[in-house]
């Protein structure tokens, strides 16, 4: 009986051992950045296609898009308002990154919206997402060959429960940037919004504007969907 034992705990530590070394050998597949440590943000991602410094490919699960995403970042799935989706026509994802700092820490945060939006109305909604944002009606615009980008940004920050948005901060880089970005050739839009929050969080308002522009920029709408 004694023998039998051994024999079974031999075979359960055996066993204990190959899973544990198979599963080493499928997490070493994986770069070694946060977005990869998260199994949810992994499933978006491409480990195969670093296109930038920093950056990798991210896959809507709508299958209507692909964009960069930030290898620092990891998609919300805590509560059912982290990440939602309706079939292909819509999907609701937020990411984060957040870095000790001192005695607190600074969060980064990404918000993105994919929905279809008409385009004869698309002045109206631009408009909207700026005043309600960041109270402003003009944003910037540039385009890629295949789609049209508005963004805008400034420096915001909280009195007691007021927000207060400055534009032209000589100070303080922007923490919050805002973007609309429609496909030129049909109804998809994908609406963006960058903030950060904690002390010392931005330092420099070019390093930051190239890296959100990127993000935009990269963004690929799929066509005949």
């Amino acid at each position: 009986m004694k023998k039998r034992t051994k024999t079974i705990n031999a075979v359960i530590v055996g066993t204990a051992i190959l899973l544990g070394a198979v599963w080493l050998i499928n997490e070493s597949r994986y770069p070694n950045v946060p977005a990869f440590d998260d199994h949810f943000t992994r499933k978006f991602l491409n480990k195969d296609k670093k296109v930038d410094d920093g950056f990798y490919e991210f896959k809507s699960k709508t299958g209507q898009y692909t964009m960069w995403f930030p290898e620092e970042y990891q998609v919300l799935h805590k509560y059912h308002e982290d990440y939602t989706r309706n079939g292909e026509s819509y999907e609701n994802w937020s990411a984060a990154y957040i870095k000790p700092y001192e005695n607190d820490q600074q969060t980064y945060a990404i918000k993105a919206e994919f929905s279809e939006n008409d385009t004869k109305s698309e002045s109206i909604y631009v408009e909207s997402l700026f005043k309600e944002q960041l109270d402003s009606k003009k944003p910037k615009q540039l385009e890629t060959s295949h789609t049209r980008i508005y963004y805008a940004y400034a420096y915001t920050y909280f009195r007691g429960t007021n927000q207060h948005i400055v534009h032209d901060s000589k100070e303080n880089p922007p923490n919050l940037y805002v973007a609309y970005v429609a496909d030129k050739s049909s109804d998809k839009v994908i609406k963006l919004i960058y903030d950060s929050v904690g002390e010392n969080t931005e330092t420099n308002k070019m390093d930051r504007k190239k890296w959100f522009l990127k993000m935009l920029q990269s963004i690929k709408f799929v066509k005949g969907n």
